[in-house]
């Protein structure tokens, strides 16, 4: 058995299966179960970023593949496919339980095997993707129909407007189009709506008389389990991943999962559909790092998964278990805002150029209740930005909101301003927004979890100043990197933010230079300015819940 091509065989009884095996046999199994019209070969990518570490089979199910047919509808019942999911794992581990993975319709049949008797000890754990389990969708729909003016109707509606395909898939013409039209445009309908490159993923050569056959799966189980749910319940710990751009499966169509399976993860991911395709890696390390909690639950939990687990009745704060990083946080708006995340259950790390005004935030937001770290880095300096961004992602983990704030202040004329003055402000204002964007930014675009990163410009930024002009420049220029930076990430779930606060009661006050007159001659612009700042009403405080609100609610400015 390799870790790239695998060990293909077949598993005989009365529906012969098709069997494809990577990684040694002596490590945790993983049993990947696929969904329609694919076959075992959807899995490749993900078996084999798991195949160091695991013995990971990809059966192809009854109908699929090179995987035999039963001869009537009924042989597609979920029973059937039970019972066929139990002779795989009496084949490829017969002392230990294996761990489920399911998919689409592979996720729906791995939901009837999780909870049926015959299975009892067999599965260690479940992680399901895009396929809720029948009896769950019937009494989903069931409920929100029951109450239609809370909102039941519209989520319902919602549903059915991307379950529109189970409808024609009881069509009498269904098989025969799939056989005549399917080779030709379900690869057009993959890359047009999924993304997905089917020069490197091309279809099944069988998926014509697959996708045909497996128009069964719907017919023998659907209306039967949609019109009478029966209820169902397992003690198998089950992560479900909540694909947010899936075009089929809703997120709200797992609303109250946690009454079929109690020992719940609920992580919310952000792709399409064949996720198993478009994003292998992060599949493969979203499974890995169940597979390795539930093996070893006294080990620490990645922040994010941890941070999924469902404790029933009890409701999690929004940004309760997040990882906040915040620039310039020794004082002002930095601080104040690591402190309103720190009260609402967050993580936070406090990032200054000043160590001991860092680590005293951080001392802060621990009396709070909430753990804090510190940092010492000088954003100008974009290859200490780099390494804090690798550091904490192998250490703490990849920060959920990264807040940029640090910067600094500059008066005085334009033609006072000298070229050394420029460099220093845009290093900081401009290119230390720029670094911890790009830094963070990547990290969370390729995690695919979503987060949001927060970068503070300046009412300036809209206002000309004779006083302020290199300072009124960063900002400004702030405001509009920021602005297709929120469209770049849009597409991966990460969320962009500007804040334009206004005059605020701020040490950077007493820290900004004047230029044009005499280090003895800058106190009385600048005691002009402190009492000007004294008369607004605008403390770092109403800032920093400005910056928590902006995420909350995901807003531009």
């Amino acid at each position: 058995m390799t870790l790239t091509e695998p060990l293909r065989r077949d598993l005989p009884g009365p529906v012969p299966l098709h069997l494809r095996e990577w990684g040694d046999p002596a490590r945790p199994t993983l049993v990947l179960v696929h969904g329609y019209p694919d076959t075992g070969a959807v899995w490749e990518a993900v078996a084999g970023q798991l195949a160091p570490g695991y013995h990971v089979v990809a059966p192809d199910v009854r109908g699929a593949g090179a995987s035999g047919a039963p001869a009537r509808r009924s042989g597609y019942r979920l029973e059937e496919l039970t019972g066929d999911l139990l002779r795989v794992l009496e084949s490829v581990s017969p002392d230990r339980p294996v761990h489920l993975v399911g998919h689409d319709w592979g996720s729906v049949q791995a939901w009837e095997a999780v909870c049926d008797p015959r299975l009892e000890g067999r599965i260690a754990s479940f992680t399901s993707i895009s396929g809720p389990p029948l009896d769950h969708a019937g009494r989903w729909f069931r409920a929100r129909l029951a109450h239609p003016g809370r909102g039941g109707l519209a989520a319902a509606a919602r549903q059915l407007a991307h379950s529109w395909y189970v409808a024609a898939f009881h069509l009498p013409g269904a098989g025969p189009a799939w056989r005549v039209l399917g080779p030709r445009l379900w690869p057009l309908a993959l890359a047009r709506l999924e993304g997905i490159d089917t020069d490197l993923h091309p279809p099944s050569p069988t998926l014509a008389g697959d996708a045909a056959r497996g128009l069964a799966l719907y017919r023998a189980n659907f209306t039967d389990r949609l019109r009478r749910p029966r209820p169902r319940t397992t003690a198998v710990p089950v992560q479900v991943l909540l694909v947010g751009g899936d075009r089929f499966v809703t997120p709200g169509l797992l609303e109250g999962i946690e009454e079929t399976a109690p020992d719940l993860w609920r992580r919310t991911v952000v792709d399409g559909h064949w996720i198993p395709l478009t994003a292998p890696e992060a599949v493969a390390r979203w499974i890995a790092e169940f597979v390795e909690l539930v093996d070893h639950p006294a080990g620490p939990a990645p922040r994010a998964l941890a941070r999924s687990r469902v404790a029933p009745g009890v409701p999690r704060d929004r940004f309760e278990g997040s990882l906040v990083l915040v620039t310039g946080a020794g004082s002002g708006i930095g601080r104040a805002t690591a402190l309103a995340f720190a009260e609402l259950g967050a993580a936070v790390v406090a990032v200054d150029i000043d160590g001991e005004s860092a680590r005293r935030t951080a001392e802060l937001a621990r009396l709070l209740g909430a753990e804090a770290h510190h940092r010492v880095t000088d954003v100008a300096d974009r290859s200490a930005v780099a390494g804090l961004a690798k550091v904490l992602a192998a250490g703490l983990g990849v920060p959920d909101v990264v807040v940029n704030n640090a910067g600094i202040a500059l008066a005085g004329p334009m033609l006072e301003t000298s070229g050394e003055d420029w460099e220093a402000i845009l290093a900081v204002n401009l290119g230390g927004v720029i670094a911890g964007s790009r830094e963070f930014g990547r990290l969370l675009a390729e995690r695919r979890e979503g987060g949001h990163i927060v970068n503070v410009a300046s009412a300036a930024a809209f206002t000309p100043s004779r006083t302020f002009p290199a300072y009124a420049t960063t900002k400004a220029a702030v405001l509009m990197l920021t602005e297709p930076l929120r469209a770049e990430l849009a597409g991966s779930g990460v969320g962009v933010s500007a804040v334009c606060p206004g005059f605020t009661r701020t040490p950077i006050v007493t820290a900004t230079r004047y230029l044009g007159v005499d280090r003895a001659e800058e106190d009385r612009p600048r005691g002009a300015a402190e009492r000007l700042y004294r008369r607004r009403s605008l403390r770092p405080e109403r800032v920093a819940a400005a910056i928590v609100g902006a995420v909350a609610a995901d807003r531009a400015r």
